[in-house]
């Protein structure tokens, strides 16, 4: 895959991040495309996934091959819509968050935010208990409460430092962890399987189905962050390239994890704890394997609260137009949203993991007419090109406060999904009779995107054309003071 080098005038650019979410101009763009590749790869190989992945042989009782299959369909599938994502990053050189308000109008656009900030949020404050606990195992005088505030410290001072950092991080994290989760799995294997281990289980379609949708699943939820990590790549960057160094990254770095977590899932049917499994069933090697995924979590759950944090901002420059937040309002909002992340988190630490796979399955149904919008408007109906200054303008610009063809596509989306969703917090009607298999994001998917294309193009044949983002202005965000 060719490379693009980094902008000439980068060398100097700060090691902590200034930007936020205004635009990033091209004097200011660094990095190379092969950098999403570890991006991906890094970030992904984290407990989490390995607990998900667990979950077609603990959950639904697959057998090894079919849980394999299931997983492999959901990450080659789901990871197609998060590297498309990805590849709006170079273009626009804004967040996600920020992009969707050219579909749905600067406050129309706060839904999705909101609802991608309580999703990250969510998943930080998972992390940071699988943090506890993995620190706890490595130091039992350590109090899983105490891990807890560790690993969101951790996380957060990489969250302040930012976008540099992160990549950096991964790009470590890529060898580390690959080499080392590896390992991990070799000792597991040659210490000996159970007898019944590809016995075990047995395919079912609605088992089946039910786990390539957490797999796919998994990969969606990057989706309203994705860009953030490769905005600050130069415009030159092929968007082809970008699709695929993101893509394979996503799918190898989840992908492992997912079938570490089927394994161990196996190898020790009698806990309901999966990174304690992997622990136990690699021997000696179990605490190498435990600060793997200290060092794991704290890094991905960067990320998280990255994510969570550029969100939050989002919403509040919605309601201040004026405000151009920096590297100081990312530094306030992360402390507010650590506090409440570590009430949460030391609150519910004891079941918190299982019932947050449940909402985030469920906040997901919100998200994925999300996902077939923007990548409809942004691939086939403006093809790339917005006005970025409109997207901060006080009123919206020519995108407005609202946009009716995306709000309404968008609430026809959730509508279509909802006979089809299966989760402990609510289990539609068409659930039973496909054998509990959840299949309303692919539904929401399938439905959303032709209603939103043929309406935005009927739309936009009557509208003023867009200005290219190439000549867009190189500064387009406000100019009242910073934070």
């Amino acid at each position: 895959m060719p490379d693009t080098p980094a902008a000439p005038a980068t060398a100097g650019a700060p090691a902590v991040e200034q930007h936020t979410i205004d635009h990033v101009p091209e004097t200011e763009r660094h990095g190379r495309v092969r950098d999403l590749f570890t991006m991906w790869f890094g970030t992904n190989i984290a407990p989490l996934p390995l607990v998900t992945g667990a979950m077609g042989v603990q959950v639904f009782h697959q057998s090894f091959w079919s849980s394999v299959l299931a997983i492999l369909v959901g990450q080659l599938v789901g990871a197609v819509f998060m590297a498309l994502h990805s590849a709006q990053g170079p273009q626009l050189g804004v967040p996600q968050m920020i992009q969707s308000r050219a579909q749905f109008g600067s406050v129309g656009a706060l839904l999705i935010v909101v609802v991608a900030a309580a999703m990250y949020i969510g998943f930080f404050a998972s992390n940071i208990i699988l943090a506890g606990k993995s620190l706890h195992g490595l130091a039992p005088a350590v109090p899983v409460d105490a891990g807890i505030v560790l690993g969101a410290l951790g996380s957060a001072l990489i969250c302040w430092v930012g976008y540099r950092l992160i990549h950096t991080l991964n790009k470590i994290a890529t060898w580390v962890l690959g080499i080392g989760i590896l390992v991990g799995l070799a000792v597991v294997i040659t210490r000996g399987l159970p007898d019944n281990f590809f016995s075990a289980g047995s395919f079912t379609f609605a088992g089946w189905l039910a786990t390539v949708s957490l797999s796919a699943l998994w990969q969606l939820a990057f989706a309203p962050y994705v860009s953030d990590y490769s905005r600050y790549l130069p415009r030159t960057v092929r968007t082809a390239s970008t699709f695929w160094a993101t893509y394979w990254g996503s799918c190898l770095g989840s992908t492992l994890p997912f079938l570490a977590g089927t394994v161990i899932g196996l190898a020790s049917p009698g806990t309901d704890d999966t990174v304690a499994g992997f622990d136990s069933a690699a021997g000696s090697f179990g605490p190498v394997v435990l600060l793997l995924f200290l060092f794991s979590v704290i890094n991905h759950n960067a990320l998280n609260l990255y994510g969570a944090v550029l969100s939050l901002i989002t919403v509040v420059q919605t309601f201040r137009p004026s405000w151009t937040p920096r590297q100081t309002a990312r530094g306030i909002v992360s402390a507010l949203v650590l506090i409440g992340a570590l009430v949460i988190a030391t609150a519910l630490s004891s079941d918190f993991v299982s019932s947050f796979v449940n909402l985030v399955l469920v906040l997901l149904v919100v998200l994925v007419p999300w996902t077939a919008i923007n990548l409809i408007d942004f691939y086939l109906v403006h093809r790339g090109n917005y006005a970025l200054a409109d997207l901060f303008a006080p009123d919206g610009g020519r995108y407005g406060r609202f946009n009716p063809v995306a709000l309404t596509s968008y609430a026809l989306g959730i509508l279509v999904q909802l006979p089809f969703v299966a989760t402990s917090l609510y289990t539609g009607p068409l659930v039973a009779p496909l054998g509990g298999a959840d299949l309303s994001w692919l539904v929401g998917l399938v439905v959303t995107a032709p209603v939103y294309y043929v309406w935005a193009r009927r739309v936009a044949a009557h509208a003023t054309p867009e200005p290219t983002t190439e000549i867009a202005p190189e500064s387009a965000t406000p100019t009242s003071p910073a934070v």
